[in-house]
């Protein structure tokens, strides 16, 4: 194994703490792993990583030389992408997880995206879950809302228009709210946020300015399915992004409510670890992204 592979393999061990978890993410023997290991110990004269029974992790020498690998192997790459005939195009797998609502606009372009760049392969993981990206060895997700996750970088690649609404059915057994207040006198679809079951308040922008509200209602949910199924099925008003629901809006099965009071914009933004630079892949998957969701947005 050359050096290269090595301080690959090195960081995969400190980020999973684990030498045949980091063997197979590499596809290479487990026995090979840990002779790569000590060869590369018994070069550099210094112990790397401290090993137990439960455990790998990096000693003093290895945690300073794993913040130098990260940076040499992302010089590297970035090196590589730069030059050749015509640029060499960035290439590898690229490991992404997205939100299930990416099924709307980002899959049905992927295949753009893979014509683009004929060399990276892509893995995609689905789900609104929290995913640690170091652990799993994931390069990037896409997340879309407000951030509370410090340690991630994030690159913002749209923003995304949300609308109050109601299905037909609902609005001709309760009538139409005409007034921000008047929604106290209504049911929702309530969301309640996964981590802390905390029910969040509809948002409004009057005059730039945000109030919230706290309409009642006896159905609440986590998911971006269930919310629009459970909206679209009568049972109260959803705030959601325009572009999920605007086919539903133009065939008149959903309806805008207070649209001189929309909701504050989404965010939608690509997020990857505060430790390792931005890599090629990453960044034109960012760039592509930016491009697809333009039209969502």
């Amino acid at each position: 194994m050359d050096r290269f592979d090595a301080m690959k393999l090195f960081v995969r061990i400190v980020e999973l703490g684990n030498f045949s978890k980091a063997a197979d993410d590499l596809k290479i023997p487990a026995a090979t792993a840990t002779y790569a290991i000590r060869q590369l110990e018994a070069r550099l004269g210094v112990q790397l990583l401290h090993r137990t029974t439960r455990k790998v992790t990096a000693s003093t020498d290895g945690q300073a030389y794993y913040q130098r690998c990260l940076r040499i192997l992302a010089d590297v790459e970035e090196t590589e992408a730069g030059f050749g005939h015509r640029g060499v195009l960035p290439k590898g797998k690229l490991r992404v997880d997205l939100p299930t609502t990416a099924r709307f606009f980002v899959l049905p372009r992927l295949h753009e995206f893979m014509a683009r760049f004929p060399d990276i392969e892509v893995e995609i993981g689905m789900g609104d879950r929290h995913v640690d990206l170091i652990g799993e060895g994931v390069d990037c997700v896409l997340r879309i809302g407000e951030l509370r996750d410090s340690s991630m970088v994030g690159r913002r690649v749209a923003t995304l228009a949300q609308v109050t609404c109601a299905s037909a059915d609902y609005l001709d057994r309760h009538g139409m709210p005409q007034s921000i207040e008047a929604l106290l006198r209504h049911q929702a679809v309530n969301w309640y946020a996964a981590s802390s079951g905390r029910l969040l308040p509809f948002e409004f922008l009057v005059d730039g300015v945000l109030r919230t509200v706290q309409v009642p209602g006896r159905v609440s949910v986590s998911g971006g399915e269930a919310y629009v199924a459970c909206c679209v099925g009568g049972l109260g008003l959803a705030q959601l992004p325009r572009y999920r629901v605007q086919r539903r809006l133009a065939e008149g099965t959903l309806r805008e409510v207070l649209p001189d009071f929309p909701p504050p914009a989404l965010p939608a933004t690509v997020l990857y670890p505060r430790q390792r630079q931005l890599s090629p892949r990453v960044r034109v998957f960012a760039d592509w992204l930016a491009e697809v969701m333009a039209v969502a947005a």
